[in-house]
């Protein structure tokens, strides 16, 4: 299912992606999503940002390795500076995707009325050619591990702007099409 490029969600859907120390995955699946919204011609509907859940990289910009892996595979320069997810995070987006199962839980730890993790997803749920359950964490390892990290990405992210377009026919009011 796809949006006419002429119709436009009236406020903009936002999707949050977070890992760690938010210099590796998460804006690595921020900057291919942004890259598959422009293509599709809805940069004004669908709006991302990342996070992480440590404060290890506040302010810093991606890896060098990432950003030089995403630069190499698919033509894309990884922009934005690393900072921590809060617990305004619930309400200022509508889907939150924590790229492995210790974000995730990291991530539901701090919604203590449990009243948003509807919102909360594991990024490899949205998956349709790859079956690893979790984006692994590239860090520590080397080349390959940040290729293997893009590949998975760009599935998970085609595979959630699919959905978002599928839900968007159904958006509560105030996301009209």
């Amino acid at each position: 299912m796809t949006i006419d490029k002429e119709q436009k969600i009236s406020m903009p859907y936002k999707l949050l992606f977070v890992c760690l120390g938010n210099i590796c995955r998460s804006p690595s699946a921020e900057n291919i999503m942004n890259h598959l919204i422009e293509q599709a011609g809805l940069s004004a509907s669908i709006l991302c940002d990342s996070a992480g859940t440590s404060s290890y990289h506040i302010g810093s910009p991606p890896d060098r390795r990432m950003s030089a892996a995403a630069a190499r595979k698919l033509g894309i320069k990884l922009r934005g500076r690393g900072r921590q997810f809060q617990k305004s995070d619930f309400q200022d987006f509508d889907l939150i995707l924590a790229m492995d199962q210790e974000n995730y839980q990291n991530i539901l730890t701090l919604d203590q009325t449990k009243q948003y993790q509807h919102k909360v997803h594991l990024m490899c749920e949205f998956c349709s050619r790859h079956t690893l359950k979790e984006v692994p964490d590239p860090y520590y390892g080397g080349e390959e591990g940040f290729n293997q990290v893009l590949d998975l990405l760009i599935d998970a992210c085609e595979g959630l702007l699919t959905k978002v377009m599928s839900d968007a026919l159904s958006l509560p009011k105030g996301y009209e099409l």
